[in-house]
C-alpha cells in the first residue's frame, strides 16, 4: 500500500496556520497513535526523532493487525479519505485472513521492520489538511527540543519543533504510543508546556547559588550534599537537549517533593562549563525559552 504524500511546501498551509494561530493562538491540533502514524508516514518511524513505543513492542504479525485497525480508525474519523473505498475491505481481509492454519506463517520475520503496512490492494488515500500540517511540521524543522520525563511510572517524551518565533509544533508522546500535537504561537507558550512537563508538581521555588561541577565529579557522585540529595530523591527527572546541525546544550532537571535542581551543560562532552543550582519558576522558564528561541540570522 502506498503511503500518502505529506512532504508539502508549508506555503500550502498558510491559510490553515493563519486561522489556527489567530483564533486563540496556541491550541491543540490533533491526536494520533503510533500505528496511525505508521500508516500515514511510515518513513518517519526511522527518520524522525519522536519515539513510537507501542510499535517497538509488537511482532511482525501483530503490526499487521494493529495497522489494519489504525487504518479503519483513520477512515472512520475522516482523518484520511480513501477514494477507492470499495478496495478497503481487500486490504483488511489481507491483514485478517480466515483462521484455520497452524499459525506457523503468522510472523514472517522478527518484527524489526518498522515500515510494514497492511498488504493487498493499493489504496488511494488523501489526508486532511490538519494531519498534513502536523506531519509536515514534524518533518521539516531544522531544530527541535527533545525532552524525556522519567518517573516511577516510566518514560514519556515531548518534542518541540522550532520553525519561527511565532510557530512551534509541540508533540507529546505517552508511554502507550499516543501522540498529542499542539500548535504554539510563541516561545513562551511552548516553554510553558515544557516547564509543566518537567516540573508537573510545580516545585521550582527559588534560585540557589550556582555550583560549577566537572564530569569527573558527576561520575564519582561527588556533587555536594544538596545536589546529591536532589538526584537521589527526585520524583521526576527531565533530560532536555536541543537537536540541530550543531548539537546544542543539555539541561537535566531533578524535581523532588520540595524543589527543583538543574544541571546545565553548554556543549556535549564539555570538560568544563557545567553549572548546577536550584531554580525558581522564572529562571527555569527563562532557560527553556532560550533553548527554543530561533537563532537570529546575521
Amino acid at each position: 500500500m502506498q503511503s500518502p504524500e505529506i512532504d508539502m511546501d508549508l506555503q500550502e498551509f498558510r491559510g490553515i496556520l493563519a486561522e489556527a494561530l489567530s483564533e486563540g493562538g496556541t491550541q491543540p491540533l490533533l491526536r494520533l497513535t503510533d500505528e496511525e502514524i505508521a500508516i500515514l508516514d511510515p518513513d518517519s518511524l526511522t527518520e524522525c526523532v519522536a519515539p513510537t513505543p507501542r510499535i517497538t513492542q509488537l511482532s511482525g504479525q501483530e503490526r499487521e493487525w494493529v495497522y489494519a485497525t489504525a487504518l479503519r480508525s483513520l477512515v472512520s474519523r475522516e482523518a484520511v479519505e480513501v477514494t477507492n473505498i470499495d478496495e478497503l475491505d481487500a486490504v483488511l481481509r489481507a491483514a485478517f485472513p480466515n483462521s484455520g492454519s497452524d499459525g506457523a506463517d503468522a510472523d514472517s520475520g522478527d518484527g524489526t521492520d518498522p515500515g510494514s503496512v497492511p498488504s493487498g490492494v493499493d489504496l488511494d488515500m488523501r489526508i486532511t489538511p490538519e494531519v498534513s500540517l502536523a506531519l509536515t511540521l514534524r518533518r521539516t524543522a531544522a531544530r527541535a527540543l527533545a525532552v524525556e520525563q522519567h518517573t516511577s511510572s516510566g518514560v514519556t517524551h515531548m518534542l518541540v519543533y522550532i520553525h519561527a518565533e511565532d510557530l512551534y509544533l509541540v508533540e507529546r508522546v505517552t508511554g502507550g504510543g499516543l501522540h498529542m500535537f499542539t500548535l504554539a504561537s510563541s516561545a513562551k507558550d511552548a516553554a510553558d508546556m515544557v516547564q509543566l512537563f518537567i516540573d508537573p508538581f510545580e516545585v521550582a521555588d527559588k534560585d540557589g547559588r550556582v555550583q560549577q561541577i566537572t564530569p569527573e565529579q558527576i561520575s564519582d557522585d561527588n556533587v555536594g550534599r544538596a545536589l546529591g540529595e536532589a538526584i537521589n530523591t527526585a520524583l521526576v527527572v527531565g533530560q532536555t537537549v536541543l537537536l540541530a546541525d550543531t548539537p546544542g546544550p543539555l539541561l537535566t532537571t531533578y524535581a523532588t517533593d520540595k524543589d527543583l535542581w538543574t544541571v546545565y551543560v553548554e556543549k556535549p562532552n564539555a570538560p568544563t562549563g557545567i553549572e548546577a543550582r536550584a531554580v525558581g519558576k522564572t529562571s527555569l522558564h527563562r532557560a527553556i525559552t532560550k533553548l527554543i528561541t530561533p537563532a537570529v540570522s546575521s
